[in-house]
């Protein structure tokens, strides 16, 4: 496959550890507890930077990614790693504490099947050993953002880069213009997850961490981070890069 096809199928991973992965590490831990100590998956781990940091944390730490060279990059830096689809995942029933899917469930062929192989490996809970079930902490983009990130496909050719305003079309002719990829509003992401074994315990909009014009332009690109993730407190939340939902698994016959 080209690397600009897989690039717009499957997104990029985070190569490069900065401010922006620091910030979304800090949020997945706050969310987790103790269920980092336990089994965690990474499902979607691109090249392992954020299984890397869990990793010394876990009792034992999995990722699954989809592209060979990726999941070599990864397992170069000592990580347990399996090649499988999202839809498919390779693990035996509740077998995780805590499942992590990163900016991935945009990409998958079958969104709908790629939850429900997630709720079947998430840890059941259990009131004789009083334990809470397992939890699936999710990032996927907010349709919500003013720019599809991921570029679309005009005249039959992809055109990379951040494209204005195309998610803000009837749903439509914004699939038609990027029909690579997927994006969510927050109703969305509950028919998605309607009829499923889990309860929200957290659901937030973030904005990114700008690390790209920082670079190029320090003073400018930390004022202009310090402004918009600033706006996650106000209603002009929906405007935000990323959902982040913490999801837990539950009983659904209350036993």
């Amino acid at each position: 496959m080209r690397e600009w096809k897989k690039a717009a199928l499957r997104g990029e991973p985070s190569y490069v550890w900065r401010e922006g992965q620091r910030r979304r590490l800090d949020m997945i831990l706050s969310c987790a507890g103790a269920r980092a100590a336990g089994r965690i998956l990474d499902n979607g781990c691109g090249v392992g930077a954020y299984l890397k940091h869990l990793s010394p944390l876990a009792n034992h730490a999995h990722g699954v990614e989809l592209e060979p060279a990726r999941a070599l990059q990864a397992r170069q830096e000592q990580l347990s790693i399996t090649l499988a689809e999202g839809e498919h995942l390779p693990y035996r029933n509740e077998c995780f504490d805590l499942i992590l899917s990163h900016e991935v469930l945009e990409h998958v062929a079958d969104d709908r099947q790629a939850i429900e192989e997630v709720v079947r490996l998430l840890r059941k809970p259990s009131t004789a050993a009083s334990t809470p079930g397992g939890r699936l902490i999710l990032f996927v983009p907010n349709r919500g953002y003013p720019f599809e990130t991921h570029g679309i496909f005009l005249r039959g050719r992809y055109r990379f880069g951040n494209i204005p305003l195309i998610n803000y079309l009837p749903r439509v002719l914004r699939d038609r213009l990027a029909p690579h990829v997927r994006v969510y509003s927050r109703k969305d992401l509950r028919q998605l997850l309607h009829g499923l074994p889990l309860q929200i315990v957290r659901q937030e909009i973030v904005f990114g961490a700008y690390d790209n014009i920082i670079a190029r332009w320090p003073r400018i690109g930390r004022i202009l981070r310090a402004i918009l993730q600033s706006l996650e407190r106000t209603p002009l939340r929906v405007l935000g890069l990323s959902h982040f939902w913490v999801l837990e698994r539950i009983d659904p016959t209350g036993a």
